[in-house]
């Protein structure tokens, strides 16, 4: 289906039906397309936090996926996990319903903006653009937002503004943001992801390339110098890039870095002059790196220093990015999406940098694919925590063909304990849980339950 046609469908406020309407990426494209006066329908396999909040919004959504909902639509989006052989997408071919992915919605929504700030890269997407928002907003530019989280400072994963900027996170997987028109497009890090789809880590190189090169020739190409794989990616692109990290060469350096327990600061420097200093209230060198792209699109944009250093002071961390959950028996409860082996060491390295005296780390792996490509890499993370607990591999978008379980993956892992249910597994952190210890629960997947339980049962030994 073409653009042209997506475009005159959504002009005129068709109703659209969303596949996977629960997803970070599509919750927030329905709120946004609704706000824009489209009429929104949706189905997801579960009942999340984002179908009830969706709901209230009163966008009607069924829970499963059945033929039935699809009937009336004009229009079908769906998210790049649902496939082919979805009863709602083969009744849709059936009644000659036009169907368009997640992405190219996306694509259109970003058309008339003058700047289209697309962030990419492995690890780090929805941290950034949620830094470079909060910047946005500081410098009053009123820009329209889509984040694949919840941001406290907005309330949401998406805001609608009346100003000529829009900014959203920008998902490779299945090459989706080669749908997208970046004025600026920023790569944070490439790595071997998504190996299902990409098959091979130079693969991945390619696609973060041709996302790139879709940048005007005016716009900019913003990417991190101390990133071996993003530099070998892009070097053949014959552009100008707007290179950021601390390395000597790179246009946008961080200097002075200094990363506490609690935050973190360094000094933001541009053709040789200090742009802005840079005070986090969120700790790591991986938040550091996120925190200088975030700098340099707002140098990239023409924003003064002050809205740089203003909006990521105000920065306090995104949904499920280690997020304070509450405590239970003396210790501290954080919920994480790492679900990467790099991203593990990121949040490892963090942790074990805080004034704890044990990590307890409940990981749940997510998609068979990933967890058999990147087994002994997880394993050597996941043996650092004083006591590593598995819950089972969420399948996503996937079936066991790997024949891998988080019982294999256990097995790498001196003292780990593999439990069945999410209820084992908040029954064994609650008993090893006390004074001095750190708590986090990490994955992609739906392991923020157990973090939410933890500090409800915390909650009641304390009223």
């Amino acid at each position: 289906m073409s653009e042209t046609q997506l475009g005159e469908l959504l002009s005129r406020g068709a109703r659209a039906h969303l596949i996977g309407i629960g997803g970070v990426s599509m919750s927030t494209l329905a709120e946004v397309l609704l706000r824009g006066g489209t009429t929104i329908t949706g189905s997801d396999q579960s009942e999340s936090d984002a179908t009830r909040r969706l709901r209230e919004l009163g966008i009607p959504i069924t829970i499963g996926h059945f033929p039935e909902s699809v009937r009336g639509a004009e229009l079908i989006i769906r998210t790049a996990a649902v496939l082919d052989d979805n009863e709602e997408i083969t009744e849709a071919r059936r009644l000659g319903i036009p169907i368009f992915g997640r992405a190219e919605a996306w694509g259109h929504i970003m058309r008339p903006y003058r700047n289209a700030v697309c962030v990419s890269g492995t690890h780090g997407k929805t941290t950034t653009t949620s830094m470079v928002t909060q910047i946005l907003l500081s410098a009053g530019t009123d820009p329209t937002v889509m984040i694949g989280g919840t941001l406290g400072s907005i309330g949401s994963g998406c805001r609608v503004g009346g100003g000529d900027t829009i900014v959203l996170e920008s998902c490779e997987y299945a090459d989706s943001f080669l749908n997208f028109f970046p004025t600026i497009a920023i790569v944070l890090n490439v790595d071997g992801d998504h190996l299902e789809y990409f098959g091979t880590l130079e693969n991945v190189k390619k696609s973060f390339a041709r996302f790139a090169a879709l940048t005007p020739p005016d716009g900019h190409i913003i990417c991190n110098a101390d990133d071996e794989n993003t530099m070998n990616a892009l070097g053949g692109l014959e552009r100008e890039l707007l290179t950021f990290g601390f390395k000597p060469g790179a246009a946008v350096r961080g200097e002075a870095e200094r990363v506490t327990g609690s935050g973190a600061s360094f000094d933001v420097v541009y053709e040789d002059r200090t742009y802005c200093r840079v005070k986090l209230k969120v700790p790591g060198h991986h938040n550091v790196m996120n925190a200088l792209a975030a700098a340099a699109v707002a140098i990239a944009l023409g924003l003064p220093g002050e809205a740089a250093e203003d909006g990521l002071r105000d920065f306090i961390g995104a949904q499920r990015r280690f997020e304070y959950k509450g405590a239970l028996r003396g210790a501290d409860i954080y919920d994480d999406y790492a679900h990467h082996p790099s991203e593990l060491r990121a949040l490892l390295d963090m942790a074990f940098a805080l004034p704890y005296e044990r990590v307890l780390l409940a990981f749940q792996p997510h998609t068979y694919s990933r967890t058999s490509a990147h087994m002994d890499a997880f394993a050597e993370q996941l043996r650092r925590p004083a006591k590593t607990y598995l819950a089972e591999i969420y399948a996503a978008r996937e079936t066991n063909t790997y024949g891998v379980t988080s019982q294999d993956l256990a097995e790498k892992i001196p003292g780990a304990v593999c439990c069945t249910t999410l209820d084992e597994l908040t029954a064994a952190l609650a008993r090893e849980a006390r004074p001095g210890d750190l708590i986090i629960t990490v994955g992609a997947g739906e392991l923020d339950r157990v973090g939410a339980a933890l500090a409800d049962l915390g909650a009641e030994r304390v009223t």
